[in-house]
């Protein structure tokens, strides 16, 4: 078994860093307050969005969920994800093929 560690203080200028090559996708993601991802998918794949720091409100499809530090989602990556950071914000997102 191979052992691979990373850095979550990494991130592009959209506040995104792969943590790992190849599967599962694994992506810190880091919002300032009132900052949103623009609605998208993930088809055939599983979703696991873990808030480290902050608050987020994470609309998918047509529901909106809120969510704070510790909390954990799972969900169908077919629906439609959008996170808005309400306060600046970290989260810990894995995208496992289905």
């Amino acid at each position: 078994m191979s052992i691979e560690r990373a850095n979550v203080d990494a991130a592009d200028e959209a506040g995104r860093a792969a943590l790992f090559e190849g599967e599962p996708r694994t992506v810190h993601l880091s919002l300032s307050a009132d900052q949103r991802v623009p609605a998208h998918d993930h088809p055939d794949r599983q979703i696991l969005f873990h808030v480290l720091e902050g608050e987020i409100a994470l609309d998918l499809d047509d529901e909106t969920h809120d969510l704070s530090a510790g909390d954990v989602l799972r969900f169908d990556g077919d629906c439609q994800i959008s996170p808005k950071a309400v306060s600046d914000a970290r989260a810990l997102v894995v995208l496992a093929k289905a």
